[in-house]
C-alpha cells in the first residue's frame, strides 16, 4: 500500500468515527459500557480529536508525494 492511499484509508476512517462522535452528540445517544455510562463531553473530546486526525491524513494524503512534503 502507497503512503498516498494509507493516508486516504486513514482519513475516511477517522471521519467515520467523527461523525459516529458528532451524532451521538447531536442526538443525544447513550452509551454505556459494562454498567459505566459514558458522558457527553467525552464524545465532544472524541469528535476534535478524531476530525483533527482525518484532516491530518488528508491533508498528507493529498500532498504532492504523499509523504507530507
Amino acid at each position: 500500500m502507497t503512503h498516498k492511499a494509507y493516508f486516504l484509508v486513514s482519513g475516511v476512517i477517522f471521519s467515520a468515527v467523527a461523525l459516529v462522535h458528532a451524532l451521538r452528540v447531536a442526538l443525544k445517544w447513550e452509551a454505556v459500557i459494562g454498567g459505566w455510562e459514558f458522558p457527553i463531553w467525552l464524545s465532544v473530546a472524541g469528535l476534535i480529536v478524531a476530525a483533527y486526525l482525518a484532516y491530518s491524513a488528508f491533508r498528507l494524503g493529498w500532498s504532492r508525494d504523499g509523504r507530507g512534503t
